[in-house]
């Protein structure tokens, strides 16, 4: 079991992966309490996928039969550039400045599980990059990568919170590390840094007044008040993230190549993304993770962060 265990982690290392840690594959007990909380305030909005598949969500048996382990990862993205704060270009998270993680992490998490195959031919396993049923902040808890902060984001000793995550949920018994433990102590800083006032109390996000919600997997109009304080956020928010202790003082830079920021998206001029055609944004975004707000949802955010400046300007 500990050189199974050991070959995989070391496969792991290999293949790019910043962490890798084990947990026991069991039914989750106060997080799906706390789950089924955050269900029943509204908190999802109208992500009402995040409402269903409930039971498996909260049980990997109910995903795989026989499920024993769930072997997590995580990838590094950090790049040391710091967002644009000209008046007339708009804000991209850092997260979606290059290619898109689920492309990379699928590919890499694949390679991992067929690397656990040729050396436990009977193993059986899904691989999950933020695609499926599973609580992915829960299991990098738990199995030691990291613990979820204040702010709701998986924070790493090692790198912050600037990480991917993924999972293998497999049929194998492997050694198990032990879960991380909270280093937030008394910050709240990312809490009083939030100018939509999203994270309502200590680990809990009201999405809809979550800057990154709006912006990417909101649909419709932006509440005024909420978008007259978006300062310049046209995909996704770093704020919380980047007034974190933690990313201030151990983020890295990645070595991850696909995580290199493309030109267009460090400091997008509000009036180019606002005049994109429908060809533009597909070659423009094309294997990006920005392509999931697709262009209506992107010209959206780029005029309500037009409209703030010329009010601004006034």
């Amino acid at each position: 079991m500990r050189e199974q265990t050991e070959k995989i982690k070391r496969e792991a290392y290999r293949l790019g992966f910043s962490k890798v840690g084990i947990a026991r594959a069991e039914k989750l007990g106060q997080e799906a309490v706390h789950l089924e909380e955050w269900l029943n305030r509204g908190f999802h909005a109208t992500m009402n996928w995040m409402a269903g598949n409930v039971k498996r969500r909260i049980d990997p048996g109910n995903i795989l039969i026989d499920a024993k382990s769930v072997i997590a990862v995580a990838m590094n993205y950090y790049t040391e550039i710091p967002h644009c704060e000209d008046s007339e270009t708009g804000k991209i998270s850092r997260y979606a400045w290059g290619d898109d993680y689920h492309d990379v992490l699928s590919k890499r998490l694949q390679e991992l599980y067929d690397f656990i195959k040729s050396i436990e031919p009977s193993a059986e396993g899904k691989v999950y990059v933020d695609t499926g049923p599973v609580m992915e902040k829960v299991w990098a808890e738990r199995s030691g990568i990291g613990w979820i902060g204040k702010h709701t984001n998986v924070i790493t000793q090692e790198y912050g919170s600037w990480v991917f995550l993924g999972e293998i949920i497999i049929n194998v018994e492997l050694e198990y590390d032990a879960p991380a433990t909270d280093h937030c102590g008394t910050c709240t800083l990312c809490i009083e840094a939030c100018p939509t006032e999203a994270i309502v109390e200590p680990y809990i996000i009201d999405s809809n007044r979550c800057i990154s919600y709006l912006t990417i997997e909101h649909r419709g109009e932006i509440a005024e008040e909420l978008g007259e304080r978006f300062d310049r956020w046209i995909y996704g928010c770093d704020i919380c993230q980047d007034v974190c202790p933690w990313n201030q003082k151990f983020a890295l830079p990645t070595s991850e190549s696909a995580f290199f920021p493309r030109e267009h998206n460090v400091a997008p001029r509000l009036t180019d993304v606002v005049s994109l055609t429908e060809e533009e944004f597909s070659e423009k975004y094309r294997k990006s993770p920005m392509k999931r707000t697709k262009l209506r949802g992107l010209v959206r955010n780029a005029q309500t962060a037009a409209s703030l400046q010329s009010t601004e300007k006034k």
